[in-house]
């Protein structure tokens, strides 16, 4: 039994069941998610065509093997995966790592992952609504950036506003147009390929160009792994998943209805993860075999980085394969940002419904089943970030700079908690040491060292975000303590 100041996880809310511990009566989320509607969710977040926007970068700093980057940040992502995998089974909350790191660690650290998140979730939709701002102005000029940006915005806060499974219907379509450009890409790419042969060496988007560099490798891995973000949002989404192997009408899973999202939640966070790396694996070969400059020259030609994706395509295959991309892109970065911005909903609506933000968002709307309040919260404040962003020509450098830390630091506590709940705590029969003890710390490992490869402004951001977070929690925790000595049942609570 767990000490009246702990989450008990064992026991979380679920949908249609009794909520957590000062929530409110209709706060429980609606079981409609399958599965492949948690990987549309995830792929979405992520885009499967996510290379396309760094790939001269990663060309100039890997000197060419571009390609073993993927491999070697799939791997090195897989860590982050297997936690939550193993966390989702622990606490399958709406909450994601908010929840996971409440049961290893405690209280506070719950707090701290949920905060630090709750920075990535709400800015990393802004940059995707930006990008989309961007390439629909390049289509589009006489319409500013700006106002595409919030009409994004808009359109996709309607859709997420109606209901999960209406947003996941529209995801679908959209992850369906996404990977059919990518298909187009791929089999272009190919026959340009056997009918003209490569621009470059067979084996130099594995090998690089000259001799390989396991510094210039391990340096742009640690760009390439926030191509990832995104697929741990499934986690969010852990309340709403259907269990397919439960009887019509029986409860969800071994566990009953309380467990119901965690299988199906869990397998879909890895699947994603491996979908992921095997599309970017193969693009960035393909694109790397036909690129007209080398890895030198990109270096040389900062400039001409952010385009390579592009020119790659248009050079080799022709300008409607171009123009084809960047229109993808331009609706898929949108899509993107409904996911991300679901899944920052869920998180404000977990951490309300522990009384961490606001009580209001922690009600659910009766008609559609999600948490109005909070995505509308959610959606207020990316709009205002993204339309800013928009306004100025250096807005984009200032939001992707500090997208990054946030979510970095709590998939640093993840894989603290699954020491704290499985090693320390000793709350499974047999902790075993490979799973709840290697695999996480080689995750904190690579966490901490993509930390300190961001950008001092990243950096600078990450530790005021903290800073401010940490006044939060001991302001609540003086207020609790405060009810408490005072003779108020409960605290804030």
């Amino acid at each position: 039994m767990s000490a009246p100041s702990e989450p008990n996880p064992s026991s979380p809310p679920s949908a249609g069941t009794a909520a957590a511990p000062g929530a409110s009566a209709d706060a429980g989320l609606r079981r409609t998610l399958t599965f492949r509607d948690l990987i549309v969710y995830g792929l979405l977040f992520i885009a499967p065509m996510a290379p396309v926007g760094i790939f001269g970068t990663l060309q100039a700093k890997s000197h060419g093997a571009i390609t073993i980057v993927y491999v070697v940040a799939t791997v090195a992502m897989a860590f982050t995966a297997y936690s939550y995998a193993q966390m989702v089974r622990v606490a399958p909350q709406a909450g994601s790592v908010f929840t996971y790191a409440r049961a290893g660690l405690g209280e506070g650290a719950g707090f701290v992952a949920g905060w630090m998140a709750m920075l990535d979730y709400l800015l990393i939709p802004a940059v995707a609504y930006l990008f989309s701002g961007i390439a629909m102005h390049a289509l589009v000029p006489s319409v500013h950036q700006w106002v595409w940006t919030a009409l994004a915005v808009v359109v996709t806060t309607l859709l997420n506003l109606l209901g999960v499974r209406a947003a996941a219907v529209a995801g679908f379509v959209v992850l369906a147009m996404e990977l059919a450009v990518l298909v187009v890409f791929v089999v272009a790419a190919v026959w340009v390929l056997v009918t003209d042969g490569a621009q470059r060496g067979w084996s130099e988007p594995l090998t690089g160009e000259g001799a390989f560099s396991t510094s210039a490798v391990l340096a742009a891995v640690s760009v390439a792994v926030l191509s990832y973000l995104g697929f741990d949002a499934i986690a969010s989404f852990a309340e709403e998943a259907k269990d397919p192997k439960a009887a019509p009408g029986a409860p969800h899973g071994k566990g009953g209805g309380q467990r119901a999202g965690a299988v199906p939640v869990a397998r879909a966070v890895l699947t994603c993860l491996v979908l992921a790396g095997v599309l970017f694996a193969v693009q960035t070969y393909l694109a790397a075999l036909l690129a007209p400059m080398s890895a030198d020259e990109l270096a040389a030609h900062p400039a001409e980085q952010g385009d390579a994706f592009y020119t790659t395509a248009n050079t080799a295959v022709g300008e409607w394969l171009q123009k084809l991309v960047a229109a993808s892109k331009a609706i898929g970065a949108a899509f993107a940002a409904l996911a991300g911005q679901a899944a920052a909903g869920r998180l404000l609506f977990a951490m309300a419904r522990d009384r961490r933000l606001p009580g209001a968002m922690s009600k659910v709307d009766a008609g559609s089943g999600v948490p109005r309040r909070a995505l509308l919260g959610a959606a207020v404040v990316t709009l205002v970030a993204a339309v800013w962003a928009a306004r100025r020509d250096d807005g984009l450098d200032h939001l992707s700079s500090i997208v990054n830390v946030g979510a970095l630091t709590a998939f640093g506590l993840l894989h603290a908690s699954v020491i704290g709940w499985f090693w320390v705590r000793k709350r499974a029969e047999r902790p075993n040491v490979l799973k709840h003890v290697l695999v996480p710390v080689l995750g904190l490992a690579v966490v901490v060292a993509v930390i300190v490869e961001a950008s001092a402004t990243a950096q600078t951001v990450g530790a005021v975000w903290l800073v401010v977070g940490l006044v939060v929690l001991a302001v609540q925790y003086g207020r609790r303590k405060g009810g408490e000595t005072g003779g108020k049942p409960g605290g804030d609570r």
